[in-house]
């Protein structure tokens, strides 16, 4: 069974940094490509940073120069570093697996952790 298991989320003022973690668990972690995605209240959802098996990265416009993406295979978890958050970064934020290790997302995700940026 697969999991996907969010945290690091939380409420920051503008100009604060968070990290998020997301430990996956029932997947070929080390060949899967793995994304964070974010939704706010009525928008659909969308791609905040991926990164895949062999390390290569892309980002989302808004959030390049200060999100950062990264994984550990021995620990089964990729993560996002935060600097330099907005009140716009506001968002429930999940992970995704693609165990094709394709861009673009797989079948499988987290439950969310809520990010709340205060201005």
């Amino acid at each position: 069974q697969v999991q996907l298991v969010e945290s690091g989320g939380g409420l920051v003022q503008a100009g604060g940094s968070l990290r998020l973690s997301c430990a996956a668990s029932g997947i070929g972690f080390s060949l899967s490509s793995m994304g964070w995605y974010r939704q706010a209240p009525g928008k659909r959802r969308e791609l905040v940073a991926g990164i895949t098996s062999d390390g290569r990265t892309n980002y989302a416009d808004s959030v390049k120069g200060r999100f950062t993406i990264s994984r550990d295979n021995a620990k089964n978890t990729v993560y996002l570093q935060m600097n330099s958050l907005k009140p716009e970064d506001t968002a429930v934020y999940y992970c995704n697996a693609n165990p094709l290790g394709l861009l673009g997302p797989g079948n499988y995700w987290g439950q969310g952790t809520q990010v709340t940026v205060s201005s």
